[in-house]
């Protein structure tokens, strides 16, 4: 396809309507040759709508068909190591467009640009953390966000099943879940995507919700409390793969931790924070506050429990 061709498909698919001859005054050629290249556009897929009359001419259907990529064989090559990346990623909003570009393009691709991917995903794996439940929604909530449009929702909670209606903010994965930051009310309520059982996108509209980097840059004005912890080298080296803990430094500290940690922490989430110390074991230790040292022997008590009774 030339330059001349793919400009037109850019221009078409801008949604507004040209006519032939506003074409070929565009671009320096006959009415002949620019019908001639749209008659190429349609028989190559691109959907043209053609508008007979006076104040006729050609746009693009809805469903259209974007301009094909050009890339090199360099970039086409990153292009599908970027989508082994994300079929890694269970849930991944638009997860359907993986499949398609990865067999139709790939179709589309000369013999020894599929032989250099072909080599390529035998010498590279992605073995990263998979989201632990499926999220069915995570397109759907998306969509919501980005057209500020409220959702109602059914939620597994602690407490049990709830309905639910919110406008989320986006969505995010961490540590295996993806999450939906929503505004209900004036405050903004953090639930897990894998919970939602049930989910319809309504009409009505909330525009003073945030995106979800005004949310994650907005100042949190929870009440917080300065949390140390101590680690041993062991310890150290199992927090490595966790984000929260990579300001790790080492430190002269007593007895056999030599690794100090220390952050601001919401005091509502010290029954997450003591949650996920206990993985640690015995590799760390909560300095301070007593409020969350207090938590951490909670935990390890009902921990305890079942197995006391066996003795």
């Amino acid at each position: 396809m030339n330059d001349r061709r793919l400009a037109m498909m850019q221009i078409i698919d801008s949604r507004r309507k040209f006519t032939a001859r506003e074409l070929a005054e565009r671009f320096g050629v006959s009415l002949r040759t620019i019908q001639r290249d749209l008659d190429y556009l349609q028989q190559i897929g691109f959907p043209l709508y053609a508008e007979v009359g006076a104040h006729g001419g050609y746009r693009a259907l809805p469903n259209r068909i974007l301009p094909p990529l050009r890339l090199t064989p360099n970039e086409a090559l990153g292009l599908f190591l970027m989508i082994q990346v994300m079929e890694q990623i269970q849930s991944f909003p638009y997860e359907s467009f993986r499949t398609h570009l990865a067999e139709q393009y790939y179709a589309s691709l000369p013999p020894d640009v599929k032989d250099s991917i072909d080599r390529m995903r035998s010498h590279i794996a992605v073995l990263q953390q998979q989201p632990a439940q499926p999220a069915p929604f995570t397109t759907a909530i998306l969509q919501a966000a980005i057209a500020k449009k409220q959702i109602a929702f059914t939620y597994r909670s602690r407490s049990g099943t709830k309905d639910a209606q919110a406008t989320p903010v986006g969505i995010y994965l961490e540590n295996g879940y993806w999450y939906m930051p929503a505004k209900k009310g004036d405050r903004v309520i953090l639930y897990r995507a894998d919970r939602i059982l049930q989910l319809e996108v309504l009409e009505q509209e909330d525009l003073s919700a945030p995106n979800l980097q005004e949310w994650l840059e907005a100042a949190d004005e929870r009440p917080r409390l300065e949390v140390t912890l101590w680690f041993t080298a062991f310890g150290a080296r199992l927090a490595e793969s966790d984000p929260m803990f990579h300001s790790l430094q080492q430190a002269e500290l007593p007895s056999e931790y030599a690794y100090l940690w220390k952050s601001s922490v919401p005091v509502e989430e010290f029954p997450y924070t003591a949650r996920g110390l206990l993985k640690f074991g015995p590799e760390v230790k909560v300095a301070e506050p007593p409020q969350l040292q207090e938590t951490v022997i909670q935990l390890l008590e009902l921990s305890l429990k079942p197995y006391r009774c066996l003795h």
